[in-house]
């Protein structure tokens, strides 16, 4: 059984200074190659993702999508 990664596209595509999208935490080349991208590949994505998103929550709570 595998653990297939799901897209963590929340519909919400706005991209910071960086080019990290608000609604998903991806960057703009990630989210330009997640249907080419391994599953590991995707989990490791998953992760940073999730990790971008935090550190901006922590940097800009009121700007966040909730």
């Amino acid at each position: 059984m595998t653990n297939a990664a799901m897209s963590p596209c929340v519909r919400n595509c706005c991209l910071d200074e960086r080019e990290v999208c608000l609604g998903c935490g991806r960057t703009l080349d990630e989210i330009r190659r997640w249907s080419e991208m391994t599953e590991p590949e995707k989990h490791a994505v998953l992760t940073l993702a999730a990790q971008r998103r935090a550190e901006r929550l922590a940097r800009f709570p009121e700007d966040w999508p909730r």
